[in-house]
């Protein structure tokens, strides 16, 4: 990936919908080029999708949760247990195994404290293999994009 491909990379997280002229010209380049480029990073996998970015509380999902969740008894069968239920409780928007105090990260949006207190009570305890959770409360976020960093020119 050159310095181009990254202004491509940088741009469309900005702006997915942005059409290929804009995209040119945005990175210094004629729209052929440009158009192969942004097909190969997207055949070489680097680009894997485009996708519209919701506005969290225009749909009533206002409060983001980072829960870190420790499994009890380390297994295999425990982790995968656990990490098989966390992908089916409704409002994950994402989660990783992780190393250090906790075993699992998952971030969580829900409308308000009330309904994370029902996902938590009714999905997240009821998961046999958990033996310890930390709720984290985003106040807001900081950034939203892959921190591509560009070389000097």
């Amino acid at each position: 990936m050159d310095a181009i491909d990254r202004r491509i990379i940088l741009a469309l997280q900005q702006d997915g919908r942005l059409s290929n002229v804009d995209l040119a010209v945005r990175v210094g380049l004629s729209p052929s080029p440009c158009l192969r480029r942004v097909k190969l990073l997207e055949e070489r996998g680097i680009i894997t999708g485009y996708q519209a970015v919701i506005d969290r509380h225009a749909i009533n999902l206002s409060l983001t949760v980072f829960v870190e969740i420790t499994v009890a008894r380390h297994s295999r069968q425990n982790a995968a247990l656990v990490g098989q239920s966390l992908s089916s409780i409704p409002g994950l928007v994402a989660c990783h195994m992780v190393s250090g105090d906790a075993d699992f990260l998952a971030e969580i949006v829900v409308a308000d404290l009330s309904s994370y207190e029902r996902l938590l009570t009714e999905h997240i305890l009821t998961i046999e293999a958990v033996e310890q959770i930390r709720s984290n409360f985003s106040l807001r976020p900081i950034t939203t994009s892959l921190p591509l960093t560009l070389p000097s020119a």
